[in-house]
């Protein structure tokens, strides 16, 4: 060595890295909520199989983060503000996905009160889908236990047993909920389509959501009087859309159960409600459509106003779906509940 040269410095030694047994489950246990995350949000049957009590009516915190944000994020409209062609937008969707809810989750799928093609089937299942209320399989097994056990118990979302809360979205988002009943809806399970939509559902509305925001960009770009741009579209387009559809839709679990008048004397609480029939395209006569589930028509008499089943007599002489079951005259006849003794098996013709 020089003199006067600098010695060389002493290597510092870095520190091993070593991971007790408590961080290394930790890190496990981080890895395996991110899996789940992602399995729960995207996959269905994972989502079911992965609930450690599938007998608890607690709800289940993951799948239902993006349920509550879209709440949230509904107040965003304070700073998108609003333009005519976004809120024409919002009600264009919400008025075509509550009929694939209302015509073809409920009164197809659920009820078979009209047949179809395989294609128009899966059709109407995909828009039925992109309105976030899970998949066709799914949703009709539920609404199959309801008209068996109708206000009882063992019915899923009766307010009479369970509750205003549960009956409207508590049951919605319980773990106990979240598995398909395959064994109430084999006669449509046996479609590979279906099922794959019924465990791929949420990929529906991600795609609605991702389309109606680029829709916005574009809008904005091509038409800028217009006053619109992506944000606002996807706002108003999808979210304000979403959880109107929601709450109207759960408004028949819960609320025609609770408010409106009874035509006829069933086994269950259920009632007509004018207004929610106006809310929900026709589906608040419900004391009608417990009495004969059967039909295709809700609103048995003319004024009963039943959008749903004007548009399916649309799409019927189209020639798009057929054989449309019609309210039969004994059940016209029957004017008050005065006239008709507890119906105990009215519900029993729901398939």
């Amino acid at each position: 060595m020089k003199i006067g040269a600098t010695p060389p410095a002493k290597s510092e030694e870095l520190p091993s890295m070593q991971y007790d047994a408590e961080t290394i489950s930790g890190i496990r246990r981080m890895l395996l909520f991110f899996r789940r995350l992602l399995m729960c949000w995207f996959d269905g049957h994972e989502d079911a199989r992965l609930v450690l009590d599938k007998e608890s009516k607690q709800m289940d915190r993951v799948r239902t983060i993006p349920f509550f944000a879209l709440h949230v994020v509904v107040f965003t409209v304070i700073w998108v503000g609003w333009s005519p062609i976004a809120v024409a937008t919002a009600i264009f969707l919400y008025v075509i996905r509550m009929f694939a809810i209302t015509g073809f989750y409920h009164r197809y799928f659920s009820h078979r009160t009209f047949r179809t093609s395989r294609v128009i089937q899966f059709a109407f299942a995909i828009i039925g889908a992109s309105a976030a209320q899970r998949g066709p399989l799914w949703w009709a097994a539920n609404h199959r236990v309801h008209h068996a056990h109708p206000d009882q118990p063992a019915d899923v979302h009766s307010p009479v047993h369970h509750g205003l809360w549960w009956s409207h979205m508590g049951w919605f988002l319980a773990q106990n909920q979240l598995a398909t009943k395959f064994a109430r809806i084999k006669d449509f399970a046996c479609y590979p389509e279906l099922r794959f939509l019924n465990r791929y559902d949420v990929l529906v509305p991600i795609f609605l959501a991702v389309g109606v925001f680029l829709f916005g960009v574009w809008l904005g770009s091509a038409y800028p009087t217009l006053g619109t741009d992506g944000w606002q579209m996807l706002v108003w387009g999808f979210v304000i859309s979403t959880v109107a559809l929601w709450h109207g839709t759960f408004t028949i679990n819960s609320l025609s159960h609770r408010f409106g008048s009874r035509r006829y004397n069933t086994a269950d609480n259920s009632r007509n409600n004018v207004w929610l029939a106006l809310l929900t395209m026709g589906e608040g006569w419900h004391n009608n459509h417990h009495k004969y589930s059967s039909s295709t028509r809700q609103g048995f008499r003319w004024w009963e106003i039943d959008i749903t089943y004007y548009l399916l007599r649309g799409l019927q002489i189209c020639g798009l779906i057929w054989d449309i079951r019609p309210v039969p005259a004994w059940v016209l006849n029957q004017r008050s509940p005065s006239q008709d003794s507890e119906d105990t098996d009215s519900e029993k013709i729901a398939v």
